[in-house]
Protein backbone atom coordinates (compact mmCIF):
# COMPACT_ATOMS: atom_id res chain seq x y z
CA UNK A 1 0.00 0.00 0.00
CA UNK A 2 2.12 2.87 -1.21
CA UNK A 3 0.43 6.56 -2.24
CA UNK A 4 3.58 7.93 -1.45
CA UNK A 5 4.02 11.74 -3.20
CA UNK A 6 7.08 11.71 -5.50
CA UNK A 7 8.01 15.34 -5.30
CA UNK A 8 10.82 16.34 -2.93
CA UNK A 9 9.06 19.95 -2.42
CA UNK A 10 6.16 17.75 -0.62
CA UNK A 11 7.62 15.71 1.39
CA UNK A 12 5.96 12.81 3.57
CA UNK A 13 6.43 13.57 7.82
CA UNK A 14 7.24 9.79 8.51
CA UNK A 15 7.85 6.75 6.04
CA UNK A 16 6.18 4.35 8.45
CA UNK A 17 2.38 4.18 9.98
CA UNK A 18 1.40 1.85 13.02
CA UNK A 19 -1.94 1.25 14.82
CA UNK A 20 -2.28 -0.68 17.98
CA UNK A 21 -5.08 -2.17 19.30
CA UNK A 22 -4.42 -2.73 23.09
CA UNK A 23 -5.84 -4.81 25.86
CA UNK A 24 -5.25 -5.43 29.32
CA UNK A 25 -6.13 -9.10 29.59
CA UNK A 26 -4.64 -11.09 32.49
CA UNK A 27 -4.36 -13.76 30.24
CA UNK A 28 -2.95 -14.69 26.72
CA UNK A 29 -5.24 -14.06 24.43
CA UNK A 30 -5.36 -13.71 20.38
CA UNK A 31 -8.65 -12.83 18.19
CA UNK A 32 -11.69 -10.20 19.58
CA UNK A 33 -10.74 -7.84 22.56
CA UNK A 34 -6.81 -8.80 22.18
CA UNK A 35 -4.09 -6.96 20.64
CA UNK A 36 -3.74 -6.05 17.08
CA UNK A 37 -1.03 -4.24 15.09
CA UNK A 38 -1.12 -3.23 12.05
CA UNK A 39 1.39 -1.29 9.62
CA UNK A 40 1.44 0.64 6.39
CA UNK A 41 4.34 2.70 4.42
CA UNK A 42 8.51 1.27 5.36
CA UNK A 43 8.32 -2.16 7.36
CA UNK A 44 4.63 -2.37 6.83
CA UNK A 45 3.06 -5.82 7.05
CA UNK A 46 0.07 -7.05 4.70
CA UNK A 47 -2.13 -8.48 7.52
CA UNK A 48 -2.34 -7.06 10.78
CA UNK A 49 -0.36 -9.23 13.77
CA UNK A 50 -2.32 -10.83 16.60
CA UNK A 51 0.62 -11.29 19.51
CA UNK A 52 -0.92 -13.16 22.24
CA UNK A 53 0.49 -11.08 24.84
CA UNK A 54 1.49 -7.56 25.39
CA UNK A 55 5.54 -8.57 26.03
CA UNK A 56 5.34 -9.87 22.47
CA UNK A 57 3.75 -7.51 21.35
CA UNK A 58 6.14 -4.34 22.78
CA UNK A 59 8.76 -6.87 21.78
CA UNK A 60 7.42 -6.61 17.85
CA UNK A 61 7.15 -3.02 17.62
CA UNK A 62 10.54 -2.47 19.55
CA UNK A 63 12.20 -4.08 17.13
CA UNK A 64 10.24 -2.62 14.13
CA UNK A 65 11.04 0.94 15.69
CA UNK A 66 14.83 0.12 16.42
CA UNK A 67 15.02 -1.41 12.81
CA UNK A 68 13.53 1.94 11.25
CA UNK A 69 16.44 3.91 13.22
CA UNK A 70 19.05 1.72 11.74
CA UNK A 71 17.63 2.42 8.12
CA UNK A 72 16.99 6.35 8.46
CA UNK A 73 13.69 5.94 8.67
CA UNK A 74 10.98 7.34 11.06
CA UNK A 75 7.68 6.33 12.36
CA UNK A 76 4.13 7.31 13.79
CA UNK A 77 3.04 4.61 16.19
CA UNK A 78 -0.32 5.18 17.21
CA UNK A 79 -2.00 3.01 20.26
CA UNK A 80 -5.48 3.04 21.34
CA UNK A 81 -5.74 3.65 25.12
CA UNK A 82 -5.61 7.08 26.96
CA UNK A 83 -2.02 8.99 27.31
CA UNK A 84 -2.68 10.86 30.44
CA UNK A 85 -5.50 11.98 32.94
CA UNK A 86 -7.76 14.70 33.42
CA UNK A 87 -6.06 18.40 34.38
CA UNK A 88 -5.08 18.81 37.89
CA UNK A 89 -4.70 14.78 38.70
CA UNK A 90 -0.59 14.86 38.32
CA UNK A 91 -0.17 16.22 41.78
CA UNK A 92 -2.83 14.45 43.15
CA UNK A 93 -1.68 11.01 42.19
CA UNK A 94 2.06 12.44 42.68
CA UNK A 95 2.60 15.44 44.25
CA UNK A 96 4.27 16.73 41.13
CA UNK A 97 2.68 18.49 37.90
CA UNK A 98 3.21 17.02 34.45
CA UNK A 99 2.58 13.90 32.67
CA UNK A 100 5.82 12.58 33.27
CA UNK A 101 5.94 12.62 37.26
CA UNK A 102 2.49 10.13 36.22
CA UNK A 103 3.93 8.52 33.55
CA UNK A 104 7.22 7.59 35.72
CA UNK A 105 4.56 6.37 39.28
CA UNK A 106 2.54 3.85 37.31
CA UNK A 107 5.99 2.21 35.15
CA UNK A 108 7.16 2.25 38.89
CA UNK A 109 3.64 0.08 40.32
CA UNK A 110 2.97 -1.52 37.31
CA UNK A 111 4.25 -4.91 37.02
CA UNK A 112 3.50 -6.94 33.72
CA UNK A 113 4.46 -10.64 32.86
CA UNK A 114 5.26 -12.66 29.94
CA UNK A 115 1.95 -14.92 30.37
CA UNK A 116 0.15 -11.21 30.59
CA UNK A 117 -0.55 -11.66 34.59
CA UNK A 118 -0.30 -8.18 35.80
CA UNK A 119 -1.12 -6.14 39.20
CA UNK A 120 -2.97 -3.38 37.56
CA UNK A 121 -5.97 -3.25 39.89
CA UNK A 122 -3.20 -3.23 42.72
CA UNK A 123 -1.47 -0.57 41.27
CA UNK A 124 -4.68 1.47 40.65
CA UNK A 125 -5.27 1.02 44.57
CA UNK A 126 -2.26 2.35 45.25
CA UNK A 127 -2.42 5.29 43.03
CA UNK A 128 -5.62 5.69 45.16
CA UNK A 129 -3.76 6.13 48.03
CA UNK A 130 -2.69 9.31 47.40
CA UNK A 131 -6.40 10.62 48.62
CA UNK A 132 -8.46 11.53 51.74
CA UNK A 133 -11.04 8.69 51.01
CA UNK A 134 -12.17 7.15 48.09
CA UNK A 135 -9.64 8.03 45.04
CA UNK A 136 -10.66 7.98 41.24
CA UNK A 137 -9.81 5.24 39.95
CA UNK A 138 -12.81 1.77 40.58
CA UNK A 139 -13.85 -1.10 39.36
CA UNK A 140 -13.17 -4.69 39.06
CA UNK A 141 -14.16 -7.94 39.25
CA UNK A 142 -12.26 -10.15 41.05
CA UNK A 143 -13.92 -12.05 43.73
CA UNK A 144 -11.73 -10.94 46.52
CA UNK A 145 -11.97 -7.19 47.42
CA UNK A 146 -8.59 -5.11 47.32
CA UNK A 147 -8.43 -2.32 49.59
CA UNK A 148 -8.37 0.85 48.51
CA UNK A 149 -10.09 -0.02 44.73
CA UNK A 150 -14.02 0.37 45.31
CA UNK A 151 -16.05 -2.13 43.22
CA UNK A 152 -18.19 1.12 41.85
CA UNK A 153 -17.76 4.49 40.94
CA UNK A 154 -17.59 6.64 43.86
CA UNK A 155 -19.13 9.74 44.52
CA UNK A 156 -17.50 12.33 42.47
CA UNK A 157 -16.30 15.40 44.41
CA UNK A 158 -13.72 18.10 45.24
CA UNK A 159 -10.88 15.65 46.32
CA UNK A 160 -10.95 14.38 43.47
CA UNK A 161 -9.73 15.34 39.73
CA UNK A 162 -12.17 15.83 36.92
CA UNK A 163 -13.89 12.54 35.80
CA UNK A 164 -12.70 13.18 32.36
CA UNK A 165 -10.56 14.46 30.13
CA UNK A 166 -10.99 16.93 27.19
CA UNK A 167 -10.76 14.46 25.06
CA UNK A 168 -13.92 12.39 26.44
CA UNK A 169 -15.92 15.56 26.61
CA UNK A 170 -15.57 16.00 23.02
CA UNK A 171 -15.81 12.39 21.96
CA UNK A 172 -18.59 11.38 23.94
CA UNK A 173 -18.76 7.52 23.60
CA UNK A 174 -14.83 7.89 24.84
CA UNK A 175 -14.88 6.49 28.28
CA UNK A 176 -13.08 7.98 31.20
CA UNK A 177 -9.72 6.52 32.17
CA UNK A 178 -10.27 5.93 35.91
CA UNK A 179 -12.55 2.76 35.16
CA UNK A 180 -10.69 -0.13 35.09
CA UNK A 181 -13.84 -3.04 35.04
CA UNK A 182 -17.28 -3.84 33.36
CA UNK A 183 -18.11 -2.96 29.69
CA UNK A 184 -16.12 0.05 27.56
CA UNK A 185 -13.13 0.16 30.28
CA UNK A 186 -9.98 1.67 29.60
CA UNK A 187 -8.72 2.26 32.80
CA UNK A 188 -6.32 -0.90 33.13
CA UNK A 189 -5.58 -0.63 28.84
CA UNK A 190 -4.05 3.12 30.12
CA UNK A 191 -2.09 1.70 33.04
CA UNK A 192 -0.44 -1.05 31.66
CA UNK A 193 0.05 0.77 28.12
CA UNK A 194 1.69 3.82 29.35
CA UNK A 195 3.66 1.45 31.94
CA UNK A 196 5.13 0.02 28.72
CA UNK A 197 5.51 2.96 26.50
CA UNK A 198 7.17 4.36 29.68
CA UNK A 199 10.08 1.76 29.02
CA UNK A 200 9.71 1.78 25.57
CA UNK A 201 10.43 5.64 25.05
CA UNK A 202 13.24 5.72 27.50
CA UNK A 203 15.08 2.59 25.02
CA UNK A 204 14.45 4.01 21.69
CA UNK A 205 14.35 7.77 22.29
CA UNK A 206 11.16 8.07 20.67
CA UNK A 207 8.79 10.89 21.57
CA UNK A 208 5.32 11.31 23.27
CA UNK A 209 2.68 13.33 21.09
CA UNK A 210 1.66 15.95 22.06
CA UNK A 211 3.54 16.16 25.09
CA UNK A 212 6.99 16.12 23.83
CA UNK A 213 6.19 16.98 20.43
CA UNK A 214 3.38 18.25 17.58
CA UNK A 215 5.18 16.22 14.87
CA UNK A 216 8.25 18.26 14.30
CA UNK A 217 11.43 17.20 14.22
CA UNK A 218 13.46 13.69 13.36
CA UNK A 219 12.25 10.85 16.31
CA UNK A 220 9.37 8.60 16.09
CA UNK A 221 6.79 9.70 17.42
CA UNK A 222 4.01 7.78 19.85
CA UNK A 223 0.25 9.21 19.78
CA UNK A 224 -2.79 7.86 21.40
CA UNK A 225 -5.30 6.90 18.78
CA UNK A 226 -8.91 5.96 19.27
CA UNK A 227 -9.72 3.60 16.07
CA UNK A 228 -13.39 3.83 16.82
CA UNK A 229 -13.62 7.49 15.01
CA UNK A 230 -13.45 5.28 11.67
CA UNK A 231 -15.82 2.61 10.74
CA UNK A 232 -14.06 -0.08 8.67
CA UNK A 233 -14.75 -1.57 5.41
CA UNK A 234 -17.09 -4.97 6.36
CA UNK A 235 -14.68 -8.09 5.86
CA UNK A 236 -14.69 -11.31 7.70
CA UNK A 237 -11.68 -10.62 9.91
CA UNK A 238 -13.03 -9.12 13.40
CA UNK A 239 -13.49 -5.95 13.79
CA UNK A 240 -10.22 -5.29 15.63
CA UNK A 241 -8.16 -6.08 12.89
CA UNK A 242 -10.58 -4.37 9.94
CA UNK A 243 -9.98 -1.32 12.41
CA UNK A 244 -6.07 -0.72 13.32
CA UNK A 245 -5.77 -1.77 9.36
CA UNK A 246 -7.98 1.40 8.95
CA UNK A 247 -6.72 3.30 10.91
CA UNK A 248 -2.94 2.65 9.50
CA UNK A 249 -3.80 3.72 6.14
CA UNK A 250 -5.80 6.42 7.27
CA UNK A 251 -2.40 7.94 8.93
CA UNK A 252 -0.69 7.39 6.17
CA UNK A 253 -2.80 9.11 3.62
CA UNK A 254 -3.05 11.60 5.63
CA UNK A 255 0.58 12.27 5.58
CA UNK A 256 0.48 11.54 1.32
CA UNK A 257 -2.43 14.54 1.26
CA UNK A 258 -0.25 16.37 3.61
CA UNK A 259 -2.76 16.88 6.08
CA UNK A 260 -1.49 15.23 8.83
CA UNK A 261 0.43 17.74 9.81
CA UNK A 262 -2.54 19.79 10.59
CA UNK A 263 -3.95 16.66 12.94
CA UNK A 264 -0.66 16.68 15.07
CA UNK A 265 -0.70 20.44 15.59
CA UNK A 266 -3.85 20.75 16.41
CA UNK A 267 -3.62 20.47 20.54
CA UNK A 268 -2.03 24.12 19.88
CA UNK A 269 -5.92 25.11 20.07
CA UNK A 270 -6.42 22.92 22.87
CA UNK A 271 -6.77 23.98 26.90
CA UNK A 272 -2.98 24.11 27.46
CA UNK A 273 -3.04 21.15 29.99
CA UNK A 274 -3.93 18.79 27.18
CA UNK A 275 -0.01 19.58 26.55
CA UNK A 276 1.37 19.18 29.98
CA UNK A 277 -0.76 16.33 31.42
CA UNK A 278 -4.20 15.21 29.63
CA UNK A 279 -3.01 13.98 26.24
CA UNK A 280 -5.72 13.84 23.69
CA UNK A 281 -6.93 11.26 20.90
CA UNK A 282 -4.90 12.39 17.17
CA UNK A 283 -7.85 12.59 15.05
CA UNK A 284 -10.49 14.18 17.34
CA UNK A 285 -10.73 17.40 15.91
CA UNK A 286 -11.86 16.46 12.05
CA UNK A 287 -13.12 12.49 12.49
CA UNK A 288 -14.97 12.91 8.88
CA UNK A 289 -11.11 13.57 7.56
CA UNK A 290 -9.84 10.40 8.93
CA UNK A 291 -13.19 8.51 7.97
CA UNK A 292 -12.51 9.76 4.35
CA UNK A 293 -9.25 9.00 4.53
CA UNK A 294 -9.39 5.47 5.84
CA UNK A 295 -11.82 4.81 3.42
CA UNK A 296 -9.04 5.04 0.55
CA UNK A 297 -8.23 7.44 -2.44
Amino acid sequence: MRHRRQLESCPTLFDGYLAVDWSANNKPKRGADSIWIAACGWGGFSEPRNPATRMKAMACIEALIKSATREGKRLLCGFDFPFGYPASSARMLTGRDGWEAVWSRIAELVEDGPDNTNNRFEAAAKLNAAFDGDGPFWGHGLKHDIPGLPRKKPTWGEHLPPNRRHAECEVRKAQEVWKLFYPGSVGGQALTGIAALERLRHRTGAKIWPFETLGEGGTHVLAEIYPSLVEPAPGPEVKDARQVRAVAAALERLDVQGTLAWHLRAPQNLPSTVRTEEATILGMQDPKSFQAAAEGP
